[in-house]
């Protein structure tokens, strides 16, 4: 019997980590099911993964027009299973899962709970709230409480199960189901994908301009194998893409290793990291309050700090 519903994420024939998070924390209501929604063999791709990491049902939602349709056939997916099953939904909490989050939750009649922590057993979930001043413990009413999981909040643990497969047939798109016609490449680089990077190295308004991101940040990011990311303030004065912003308004990390360099620490900022593990801040300006949930702070020019880390990295390798 399934106990509760994922979203499974993928790519590329591979699962993402942010799905070994969703089975784990999802464990908490007991057995887990993993819902694919694909294209026709996309599931027997991800099967073995799958099992490995704690799905014992594994629901595969699989059309030809699925990776064509935007939203809709996770959205009939999720919601037609829940209905039946009367079971919680979690999905990653990233801008699509987000809305497919308050979809389903519309269709099955129950409260959604948004970027949470720390799912319990009895429905309820820690939320940061007014930019990450207060964390609230809150609950989502209805026989199929939706949750969206901060990616990184927790750390994936595998557990074996039987990762049996269940055929789940997917309604033809309606006439207001939108269709994606075309696909352009994301240029990801070499570098981890930044909300699932075990280090993120971001840049503010401290370090200058685009060429500080380059000279400076760049470096000491690929040296640990590590994510860019870059504060609101460097993406509104074009230092670097908005699609890097952590924050608030950007997205959200929580990786091992968080290294803010001239960033100050604006509450929005830290809204998007403050759950990181662990946080170090490299700041000239002794009172940023980037340094109020720092573990490790150092007061100092970045462009002297950050070029001596990365060539003492080097050295050690």
């Amino acid at each position: 019997m399934t106990n509760v519903l994922v979203l499974v994420e993928h790519g590329e024939g591979q699962l993402k980590n942010s799905t070994v998070e969703l089975i784990t924390a999802a464990r908490v209501f007991g057995t887990v099911g993993a819902v694919v929604v694909g294209a026709p063999g996309t599931t027997e791709k991800l099967q073995g993964a799958l099992a490995e990491a704690g799905a014992e049902t594994i629901y595969a939602a699989e059309s030809d027009q699925a990776e064509s349709l935007l939203i809709t056939p996770e959205v009939d997916a999720l919601s037609g299973l829940a209905a039946q099953l009367q079971v919680p939904v979690i999905v990653s909490a990233t801008a699509t899962g987000n809305e497919i989050a308050g979809r389903v939750g519309a269709r099955v009649a129950s409260g959604v709970l948004y970027n949470t922590n720390n799912i319990t057993a009895e429905k309820t979930a820690e939320i940061s709230i007014f930019g990450g001043a207060y964390t609230v413990t809150a609950s989502a009413a209805g026989a199929s409480p939706v949750f969206t999981l901060a990616p990184g909040s927790l750390d994936p643990e595998p557990q074996a199960a039987a990762g049996n497969v269940q055929q789940v047939e997917l309604p033809a798109a309606g006439p207001t189901a939108v269709t994606i016609t075309s696909f352009a490449p994301a240029e990801a680089g070499d570098r981890p994908e930044l909300t699932e990077a075990n280090i993120v190295v971001s840049g503010g308004r401290g370090v200058g301009g685009s060429e500080g991101f380059t000279d400076v940040v760049e470096p000491l990011a690929d040296v640990m194998g590590a994510a860019v990311g870059a504060s609101r303030a460097a993406v509104d004065a074009d230092y670097y893409p908005g699609k890097f912003q952590v924050g608030q308004t950007g997205v959200t990390v929580s990786p091992n290793l968080y290294i803010a360099l001239g960033i100050s620490g604006a509450i929005q900022h830290k809204a998007g990291m403050q759950t990181s593990k662990t946080i170090v801040a490299v700041n000239k300006d002794e009172e940023a309050s980037i340094f109020e949930i720092a573990d490790f702070g150092v007061v100092g020019d970045l462009f002297k700090v950050a070029p001596q880390a990365t060539e003492e990295l080097k050295n050690r390798k």
